[in-house]
């Protein structure tokens, strides 16, 4: 078993095994559903159940190559990714095996008249596992998107310990720079002065003429 997952590890086929797995049970359901509405269309039921043992398969080997991906990145991510990667491992079995019941309850559903009556539930019980993988993949997304896990920005970037905070860091010592700011040099302003203007002829008064009195007004 180990010579097995050696010789796939390189191949990286999770992510490959995941979009089958999400693709062909979401389809399954929602085809499932449609077919309740239209009783008559019989091939969308075998479609939808075609579909629901294919996904239960790829979901199967979303977990074992899943498992094989955890091994190999675990030691090189922090504790916060560790939480991240563990929920979604345990949540990846409990689907497995939710999506392998699913997939033998609804071959009995098509296959024995007595099972049909639980049609409704298996519905129910199917859309609630959706969802819940649709939640696993988001978490599958924290992990790449948000730790970089299994990337070569991970392989790249050093393992964060758990105490470590961006304030703890000691900022390297070094001189304090100085700055010169040069003192302005007085400059002597000439002092200009300014004469008034001279007078011109035309600004003097001139004095006013005087009347001489007639020689009629004397011998009177």
């Amino acid at each position: 078993m180990d010579q097995v997952v050696k010789f796939l590890q390189p191949y990286q086929l999770h992510p490959v095994v995941d979009h089958f797995s999400i693709a062909l049970l979401f389809v399954a359901v929602l085809i499932d559903l449609v077919a309740s509405m239209s009783p008559t269309r019989i091939w969308l039921r075998y479609t939808a159940l075609l579909l629901m043992i294919l996904g239960a398969i790829a979901a199967g080997g979303s977990f074992f190559t899943g498992g094989m991906e955890g091994d190999r990145i675990w030691n090189a991510l922090g504790a916060p990714a560790k939480e991240v990667l563990k929920r979604h491992d345990d949540l990846g079995m409990y689907l497995a095996v939710t999506f392998g019941v699913l997939a033998v309850w609804r071959i009995m559903i098509q296959g024995f008249g007595f099972m049909a009556g639980s049609r409704a539930i298996y519905l129910i019980v199917a859309v609630l596992a959706i969802v819940a993988l649709g939640y696993q993949g988001h978490l599958g997304g924290v992990l790449v998107y948000d730790y970089g896990a299994g990337t070569a920005l991970m392989a790249s970037a050093p393992v964060p310990s758990e105490g470590a905070s961006p304030a703890s860091e000691a900022s390297p010592a070094g001189p304090i720079p100085t700055v010169s700011v040069p003192t302005p040099i007085a400059t002597a302003i000439p002092m200009v002065t300014i004469a008034p203007p001279a007078a011109s002829p035309a600004s003097i008064p001139t004095p006013a003429p005087t009347v001489q009195p007639s020689a009629a007004a004397t011998t009177m």
